[in-house]
C-alpha cells in the first residue's frame, strides 16, 4: 500500500440504502503483489475493529468496527504521480476504523491532508452516512442511495469491470442470500474486449492484464475477496483469500 509498486484495492461494489435486509451491501477484490505480507480478516486486539491487515506499512484495505464504522479505499492509478517519503494509504482506513470521528469530518480531513498519502480514493462510513473522498478531489461528498462502484478512478467511472461487477450485484440482491452470487461475481476472471478498456496510462498490455474483476498474472492479482452485509439485524462479512493453493474462507457475524 505505501511502497510505490502497489496497485491497491483493485474494485469496490456498494449497494447503499437498496435492500431493506441490509442498507450497506459491500462485495470487493484486494489486489496486491503476491510477496506483501498480510494478515487476514480477524478481529484485531480489543476486538472492536475487524479487517485484514497489511503487514508491510501496518494499515488495511477494507475493514469494519462492531459499532458500526466501514472504511475502504482503493488507490488512483497515474502512473506520472510516484512520489517518495509518503504515508500509506491503508493508514486512512485504519485510523478512521480506530478512531471516533465522524465519517464527514473524516472525509474532509482526508481531502485536506491528501498530500501526505499516495493517490487514493476512500470510503468512510458511520450510521449518519457513507461519504468518499478522493485525493484528485477538492472536497468529499456522501454517497446517495443506489449502487456504487470503485475502482482505480473517480467514483462511478464506467470501466468494463465496474460494469460487470454492477450487474452482478443488482444480479445477487434478488437472492434470498445474496453472498454466494457476490463471491461469484467477485471471481470473475473473465477479460473485457481489449477496446473497452481505459488508457490509464499504464500501456495496453498493462490495460489487459488489470481489466478482469479477478485478476490472475504473474507475481501478482486478486489476493481476497471481501463481502459485507450489514443492518439493523446485525453484520456479516466473508473473506476468501487466495493465498494458497486452495481458497480459504473465513465468516464473521455479530
Amino acid at each position: 500500500m505505501g511502497d510505490g509498486r502497489s496497485f491497491g484495492v483493485c474494485l469496490i461494489v456498494l449497494a447503499v440504502g437498496v435492500d431493506r435486509r441490509w442498507p450497506l451491501v459491500v462485495a470487493a477484490n484486494r489486489d496486491e503483489f503476491r510477496d506483501r505480507p498480510s494478515a487476514p480478516l480477524a478481529p484485531w486486539p480489543g476486538g472492536r475493529v475487524v479487517a485484514g491487515r497489511d503487514l508491510a506499512a501496518g494499515g488495511t484495505w477494507l475493514g469494519v468496527t462492531r459499532d458500526g464504522r466501514f472504511a475502504a479505499l482503493t488507490n488512483f492509478r497515474d502512473p506520472t504521480a510516484r512520489r517518495v517519503g509518503l504515508r500509506s494509504r491503508g493508514a486512512l482506513v485504519a485510523s478512521f476504523l480506530e478512531g471516533e470521528a465522524r465519517a464527514e469530518d473524516y472525509a474532509r480531513a482526508a481531502v485536506a491532508s491528501r498530500g501526505d498519502y499516495a493517490d487514493f480514493n476512500l470510503l468512510v462510513g458511520d450510521r449518519d452516512g457513507l461519504w468518499y473522498a478522493a485525493s484528485s478531489l477538492a472536497s468529499s461528498r456522501l454517497l446517495e442511495p443506489g449502487l456504487h462502484a470503485l475502482s482505480n478512478h473517480l467514483l462511478d467511472s464506467p470501466w468494463p469491470k465496474v460494469r460487470r461487477a454492477l450487474g452482478g450485484m443488482s444480479a445477487a440482491l434478488a437472492q434470498v442470500d445474496p453472498v454466494p452470487a457476490l463471491l461469484a461475481t467477485l471471481g470473475d476472471g473473465g477479460h473485457p474486449d481489449s477496446s473497452t478498456l481505459p488508457d490509464t496510462g499504464v500501456g495496453l498490455e498493462r490495460e489487459r492484464m488489470l481489466g478482469p474483476v479477478r485478476i490472475e498474472a504473474p507475481g501478482y492479482g486478486t489476493r481476497s475477496s471481501t463481502v459485507l452485509l450489514s443492518g439493523p439485524a446485525g453484520t456479516r462479512i466473508i473473506e476468501r483469500r487466495y493465498d494458497g493453493p486452495e481458497p480459504r474462507i473465513t465468516r464473521l457475524a455479530w
